[in-house]
């Protein structure tokens, strides 16, 4: 078992199971599902032994699987997991099942293709959040794009090709300014150690003045805004979201907008942390922007996907916001909003599908007293919703709290440092207006939509949810009451990485103070050059 190489495996069952798919005829639309949901739980089945990590006690890798791949330009597969990415990994996995299963009844053609492209980018989205080098990070980031593409262009609404070219244009773009900076890092390693190399960890020693860091840090940063997304780079999501199918909605707003923020975890910050404290600000200044604009606009939405794709820009600002506070509250509280974000999210997705399913219509004005006709369904809804504002004993609490407290206390320290009350505490007290927005668009959808008077005729006899739908939804409001009355086996996991992360980041900054502010950038001193010159001086 020592031997086995388990993240391999977790990785390529899915895409496996996709390509097992193509032999089956496409008549046979039940064995092409069944199959499709076998592989998925058998995906999941296989990732709970990293459960077993206990590597966070130091915040190491653990799992770790490396072998050369292209030897000559020192890339290797390597593959491995801390505390960080334990839990996305595993996000990804139970989401699976529950995608595919929601998906049962709401395709009516190409049943092999669109279960083909829906485990092909559960692969790729894995391979993201387990690679250890940066080629392999680059090459599953992109290869994401693709299943993406096809199940929005093909399986989506009446608009979908708009909403695929935009969703491309945005990625592709980020995706090249943050090819670019790869070249220049991987050019930078042999500059400074004499080898060429792209493992995260040879390239964290990489030394780089402030300046430099700067720009490294934009390129990178923009790649990874777009995919969070962060506003103002958010608004090719909207158009996505609406026009995806549900599975790729809940995918969407699940796990794939979390590779933004775990992009910034892995590698845009701890590669240029001297630039993250300067310029880190700007990035929760523009959160907080996002949060209460996310809300702003959710609330005047006439269509349901819409609203929770406008609530989807609101809260990952929680996340960055959490994040880049730089201490452990707000990391801890960032990483688990990513875990109450997909499965909130995703679960109100799922439960906006089903109302389509049956109604072919996502306008709010089209219901009204959907209570009386689905009093299961409407109590499962206003769960979520409610786990999805932040109320208290559900999973959107504890994650939008540790992210706010981690956001005062950056603002404490700030304050102590001499900075005004907005320059400390401004971020913080926007941020809590937008737990409060949360709250209004929500439960003003949740008036119109189930309660008073039933406006159309053709709601009378809705069904309430069927025994699958029920299966659909009940590991969700498990895993919403338990990481919100029980977070600590999460917040466990993940605290000695995350003090290692912050660490590290610190110490990177102190490093990067004492460098010039161009080292490491074309016809700047070197890293030995600057060295020399110092001894020089000294002994003169």
């Amino acid at each position: 078992m020592d031997n086995l190489p388990l993240l391999s495996i977790i990785t390529f069952l899915p895409l496996a199971g996709a390509f097992a798919l193509l032999l089956i005829p496409q008549e046979k639309v039940g064995l092409i599902k069944q199959t499709a949901l076998g592989v998925a739980c058998a995906g999941f089945a296989v990732s709970i032994p990293l459960l077993n990590y206990d590597g966070g006690r130091k915040g190491g890798i653990e799992f770790r699987e490396k072998m050369d791949w292209v030897e000559s330009l020192g890339i290797t597969w390597h593959l491995g997991i801390d505390g960080i990415s334990l839990w996305l990994v595993l996000l990804t996995t139970f989401l699976g099942p529950i995608v595919i299963l929601g998906a049962w009844e709401a395709v009516h053609t190409r049943h092999r293709e669109f279960f083909f492209h829906l485990l092909a980018l559960q692969t790729f989205m894995l391979g993201t959040f387990v690679a250890q080098n940066l080629a392999v990070f680059y090459l599953f980031w992109e290869l994401m794009l693709v299943p993406m593409f096809f199940l929005i262009g093909v399986f989506g609404g009446n608009e979908r090709i708009y909403a695929t070219v935009k969703f491309v244009l945005y990625t592709v773009f980020g995706s090249m300014l943050m090819l670019a900076a790869i070249f220049y890092l991987y050019w930078l390693h042999h500059e400074q150690f004499g080898t060429w190399s792209l493992e995260f960890i040879d390239l964290y020693k990489v030394q780089m003045g402030l300046s430099v860091q700067g720009w490294m840090l934009l390129a990178f940063g923009l790649a990874f805004a777009i995919k969070v997304p962060m506003f103002p780079l958010h608004t090719w999501l909207p158009d996505a979201h609406v026009q995806a199918p549900t599975a790729g909605s809940v995918v969407l707003a699940g796990v794939l907008l979390k590779m933004g923020t775990y992009g910034f975890l892995r590698l845009g910050m701890p590669l240029f942390p001297g630039a993250v404290e300067e310029w880190g600000w700007v990035v929760m200044l523009l959160a907080v922007i996002g949060i209460v604009y996310g809300a702003l606009v959710a609330m005047v939405q006439p269509d349901m996907k819409k609203l929770v794709a406008y609530s989807s820009v609101s809260h990952m600002g929680y996340i960055m916001l959490g994040v880049f506070a730089l201490n452990h509250q707000g990391v801890q509280g960032g990483i688990l909003q990513m875990l109450n974000h997909g499965i909130s999210t995703g679960a109100l997705f799922l439960l906006v599908g089903v109302l389509y399913e049956r109604t072919h219509t996502r306008n709010i004005w089209d219901y009204g007293g959907i209570a009386k006709v689905m009093p299961v369904y409407t109590t499962l809804f206003i769960l979520v919703a409610l786990s999805s504002a932040g109320l208290p004993g559900t999973n959107g609490f504890v994650g939008e709290f540790l992210t706010l407290l981690g956001a005062f206390r950056w603002g404490y320290a700030e304050a102590a440092s001499g900075a005004g009350f907005w320059a400390s505490y401004g971020f913080v007290v926007i941020a809590c207006l937008g737990v409060i927005l949360g709250a209004v668009y929500l439960l003003w959808m949740i008036e119109r939509v189930f309660f008073g008077k039933i406006l159309q005729e053709r709601n009378l006899h809705l069904p309430d949810l069927t025994k699958r739908e029920m299966a659909v939804f009940a590991p969700l409001v498990v895993m919403i009451f338990w990481l919100g009355l029980f977070p600590k086996p999460f917040i466990d996991k993940m605290e000695p990485s995350v003090e290692t992360w912050i660490q590290n980041i610190d110490n990177g900054a102190a490093k990067t103070a004492e460098l010039p502010p161009g080292l490491g950038s074309p016809g700047m001193p070197t890293l030995e050059s600057v060295v020399v010159d110092a001894q020089e001086e000294a002994v003169r």
